[in-house]
């Protein structure tokens, strides 16, 4: 009997995610069409197939909805949990190349950029699209490559605050193409170029930050 209760459970909790997901994507479309200020709830159940009642047990309000969608894209910026031990500058290098190109294909996806363009065009009518972007979403990839930073400064790799090396690390692997992309002036760079970026980035930020021996005397 409680094995039967436990596969039911497991069936329905199954069949919730579904629709929360499908509540999820049918919100991003509402708001990338609408806007997020005029996408009314309805307009989303509709979309996702579900009444205004299943919508709001699952997911939420239209606030709730936004935070949602910006919280899982943001789990794919979390740093590994195999992240290699940093016991030699090699290591560090390889590791913010792989961790930059990842950040890079993340955010440089259309439909990031247009959750960006969104938190922009909302800017005055609907300041929380940006608030939840930053905090969330920004925020996200800000600490993972915080604690990237930390971890080698705790072996002696690096020298310097931590989130500052972060936003250094940040300025060299983007550049203006955040920007480019957001006015819709460049294209999305390639595997093969987000992965030489990645790469030029790690290697320009370990020459501004040699270790004390490496100076010359």
């Amino acid at each position: 009997m409680a094995t039967a209760s436990k596969s039911k459970r497991r069936q329905k909790d199954a069949g919730e995610t579904v629709v929360r997901k499908r509540i999820l994507d049918a919100a991003f479309t509402a708001f990338m069409k609408s806007g997020y200020a005029t996408a009314s709830t309805l307009e989303i159940a509709t979309r996702a197939r579900v009444s205004k009642r299943e919508l709001y047990a699952l997911v939420g309000n239209k606030q709730e909805m936004l935070i949602a969608c910006i919280r899982e894209r943001s789990k794919r910026f979390a740093v590994p949990s195999d992240l290699p031990v940093l016991r030699d500058r090699q290591t560090l290098e390889q590791v913010l190349a792989s961790f930059g190109t990842r950040l890079v294909r993340e955010i440089s996806d259309p439909t990031v950029i247009a959750m960006f363009r969104l938190a922009i065009g909302e800017a005055v009518h609907a300041p929380e699209v940006a608030r939840a972007l930053n905090s969330i979403g920004r925020e996200a990839s800000r600490a993972a490559l915080r604690k990237v930073m930390t971890e080698a400064q705790a072996s002696g790799l690096l020298t310097g605050r931590p989130a500052e090396l972060a936003q250094q690390f940040a300025a060299l692997l983007w550049r203006d193409l955040m920007v480019s992309l957001l006015l819709g002036v460049a294209e999305r760079p390639n595997p093969r170029e987000i992965a030489r970026r990645a790469r030029d980035a790690a290697a320009a930020f370990l020459q501004l930050h040699p270790l004390p021996h490496d100076n010359p005397a």
